[in-house]
């Protein structure tokens, strides 16, 4: 295991061996994700509380959930002195480090959004489900939100699933291979409310950006990507509805 944990904490503000909270704080994070990702898709939308409450809400209570995770990761690591920089990755010490793993992300969602998920799209012929359509959002006011939305997930689900999961995982399985597979189920099922056609989707993106993370030894590139492409589709469907 040693190999496996070097290759993620190489670039990481710390060195870190294994697991990076303890087994139950694991257990309750997860308890925690599905209850919310379930009842999220019981009420046929992106929260719980359905789409009665507005999109506008929804986007805020998200928001709130989501740091609300980050927070709770936080309290666990610290019990081990690892920081948020530590599971993050990487470092922006100079303007063409930034500017380079924005070029990355914009790579990985030409090749695996337009390529990969492309191509097996075609094949599912996944159409949005009514709590997709929920999602998009109508005006300024709700544009901003979800715009902000896609910034959270960018930073939070990353740090949540190819982060902090990932890490978990692989420690569990002793594999790279493990911790990748796993989150990306988790991942998907996080998406339940999308469809099954959507979560097959979603759980392929997963073990991509898993890849990405692993292969940057940073969370960096992956979370310009994911919330770009959050941010992009959204904007994109807007337009495309009115």
């Amino acid at each position: 295991m040693g190999n496996i944990d070097r290759s993620f904490s190489r670039g990481s503000g710390s060195a870190c061996n294994g697991s990076v909270a303890p087994a139950w704080h694991t257990v309750v994070l997860l308890f925690v994700l599905f209850s919310f990702s379930f009842a999220s898709a019981r009420a046929g939308s992106l929260t719980p509380l359905g789409a009665n409450v507005g999109r506008a809400f929804g986007y805020a209570l998200v928001i709130m959930f989501e740091w609300a995770l980050v927070a709770f990761i936080w309290l666990g690591m610290k019990q081990r002195g690892i920081r948020i920089a530590d599971l993050v990755g990487g470092r922006w010490n100079r303007p063409i480090y930034i500017l380079r793993d924005f070029l990355i992300a914009v790579a990985f969602l030409l090749v695996v959004t337009g390529g990969v998920l492309g191509a097996l799209n075609h094949f599912l012929k996944a159409a949005p489900n009514q709590a997709i359509r929920n999602l998009i959002p109508h005006g300024p006011i709700e544009m901003g939100l979800f715009l902000m939305t896609s910034l959270t997930a960018g930073f939070c689900e990353e740090l949540i699933y190819r982060g902090y999961l990932q890490r978990q995982f692989t420690a569990l399985t002793d594999t790279v291979t493990g911790g990748i597979v796993l989150q990306a189920i988790a991942f998907a099922l996080g998406h339940s409310y999308q469809g099954w056609k959507h979560v097959l989707l979603i759980a392929v993106l997963a073990v991509m950006l898993g890849l990405l993370a692993h292969w940057r030894k940073s969370l960096r590139p992956g979370m310009i990507a994911h919330a770009l492409q959050d941010g992009i589709s959204g904007i994109v469907t807007s337009h495309a509805l009115r």
